[in-house]
């Protein structure tokens, strides 16, 4: 892993590694020699890291990002197959596991941004978009090719639906064809595509912009409503929205927020 200035580091075990920089909490995984490959031990892996983060008193905003050649290629296939010995009961608490990675990550307080400096395949590409802003290179390529191995997209399909609509989903999933960056982009996957020479400050300029100019309580109640909101009907929906606006109002944060700007004070959150 690339040495960062001024950090404090945490190993969680053999596969994933957690540093903070700056309040920028860095999930790193480092499983290059598979690909960064998902099984059983690196999805618990993520699981403590992100739960680590997210109560890390010096983290603001997380970067889950990827040693190696390739972000994620995905399941694990050899660790799949071995799966395959196993009842239904087995297989279902295997799924359920990987279920509240993305579950975790998709309703985490803190904001998550993927660092995705190559391929992101299948439950990678799921990884990759799951979380709430996507930086990738030009040269990585996304898709979910399940259906090409016989297996479903079942987990990343609940969240794709829900990042990029009905129509794009089916394309990307009853395909199982890969897209370019470009088109990822296009496709809403990811927010930005940048050359990989910069890849690394863009996503530290960007993580720093959300923690020196938004407020922690602000971006963590938004990204609640946004995830619970199309849940519900338009009556349900407003009412929701009108009773966080009228909490929101009394928070100590946006206190501070008005009473800055309307003195012309610079607030650095």
């Amino acid at each position: 892993m690339t040495a960062i200035p001024n950090s404090a580091e945490k190993q969680t075990k053999d596969f994933v590694k957690y540093q903070v920089t700056e309040r920028v909490g860095y999930i790193t995984l480092a499983r290059a020699e598979k690909r960064n490959a998902l099984n059983f031990e690196v999805v618990s892996e993520l699981k403590r890291a992100f739960a680590f983060a997210e109560e890390d008193d010096a983290c603001k905003v997380i970067v889950l990002r990827a040693e190696g050649k390739v972000f994620c290629a995905g399941a694990d296939l050899e660790y799949i197959q071995r799966l395959q010995e196993n009842d239904y009961h087995e297989n279902l608490l295997d799924s359920t596991h990987l279920m509240e990675l993305f579950r975790m990550i998709y309703t985490l307080k803190k904001v998550v941004i993927a660092q995705i400096h190559g391929h992101a395949i299948a439950g990678g590409c799921g990884l990759a978009a799951i979380c709430d802003f996507g930086f990738t290179v030009p040269e990585a390529k996304f898709g979910y090719t399940e259906v090409k191995i016989g297996f479903i997209p079942a987990i990343v399909k609940v969240f794709l639906l829900r990042k990029i609509g009905e129509s794009r989903a089916k394309q990307l999933l009853l395909t199982g064809d890969l897209i370019t960056a470009e088109e990822a982009e296009k496709y809403g996957l990811v927010n930005y595509v940048v050359p990989a020479d910069e890849l690394e400050k863009r996503v530290f300029a960007f993580a720093q912009k959300l923690c020196n100019e938004n407020s922690k309580q602000s971006m963590e109640v938004t990204k609640e409503m946004i995830a619970r909101v199309q849940g519900m009907g338009l009556e349900e929906g407003l009412q929701y929205a009108a009773e966080m606006n009228a909490v929101a109002r009394g928070s100590e944060d946006c206190q501070r927020g008005i009473a800055s700007f309307l003195n012309k004070e610079q607030i650095k959150w």
